[in-house]
């Protein structure tokens, strides 16, 4: 398996994307602001697809666009809640903006069902480099934001009263979390974000209220799902986006009927 070029490109890039998946999709969870990561990746959709009408890259345009919804939906702060509805409506407008982009190159078919379903098996030594330093750049603030934004999350009002400008944690935030869904997307697929982004750290915080314990877990979870899958999909020549997926999806289905047998005891 390791023979092959395409295989341990997918390898290195599937790890860089688990690690930072795996730390800001629990505090993403954690948060419970699940719905912004999917919501990013649809907004990036139509950045990628926009940067490919132009002639640019596709991932940088995810990139900037999510980038920039990140920090809208950020700005928007406690009002984001409880309005799916209309988030709704935003992620359909931005992609059937994406969809029209589309239609106008309608060459570029293969590069929208990569968009929007992953090809991890495609990736390039050069695109392997933009995604290290996209995750270096995301851990980075999310380190430097870290204590806030645990205390913002766990106790608001206790943080506002002690100084905390929660308005701008939820930017600096968003705006991680949106570099985390681009790289995401290079992976999964802007339709199967929340793979990654989600039932990794979702799983782990099923299975101990640690925190320190959670993030490991939530990394260990992302990035054996990952590695699994590409193996899986080595030797059933099936997509990778779907091992991924289903590993991920049986995961935490386990820790839910765990969690719930040690409930009833």
């Amino acid at each position: 398996m390791f023979e092959y070029d395409f295989m341990r490109n997918g390898f290195v890039a599937a790890g860089i994307v688990a690690v930072l998946a795996g730390l800001v999709g629990y505090f993403l969870v954690l948060r419970g602001q699940t719905f912004a990561g999917h919501a990013l990746a649809h907004v990036g959709f139509t950045g990628a697809t926009g940067a490919v009408l132009v002639g640019g890259s596709p991932l940088w345009g995810m990139v900037l666009v999510t980038v920039a919804g990140g920090v809208g939906m950020g700005l928007i702060g406690e009002r984001l809640q409880n309005r799916d509805v209309a988030i709704g409506v935003v992620l359909s407008m931005a992609l059937g903006l994406g969809l029209l982009f589309l239609h106008f190159f309608t060459a570029y078919a293969t590069q929208a069902t990569a968009l929007l379903f992953g090809n991890v098996l495609g990736v390039t030594t050069q695109t392997i480099f933009a995604l290290l330093g996209l995750a270096l750049v995301s851990l980075a603030g999310l380190g430097a934001i870290a204590r806030p934004l645990l205390f913002a999350t766990l106790q608001p009002e206790l943080a506002q009263a002690k100084g905390v400008r929660l308005r701008l944690v939820a930017v600096l935030f968003l705006a991680v979390v949106a570099l985390a869904t681009a790289e995401c997307s290079q992976i999964v697929g802007v339709l199967l974000v929340f793979t990654l982004m989600v039932c990794p750290a979702a799983t782990a915080q099923l299975l101990t209220a640690r925190l320190g314990a959670g993030l490991i877990l939530s990394v260990v979870l992302a990035l054996s799902q990952a590695w699994l899958g590409l193996v899986l999909a080595f030797y059933t020549d099936w997509p990778t986006s779907f091992w991924i997926t289903a590993l991920s999806g049986a995961g935490y289905l386990a820790a839910t009927a765990w969690a719930s047998s040690m409930t009833r005891m």
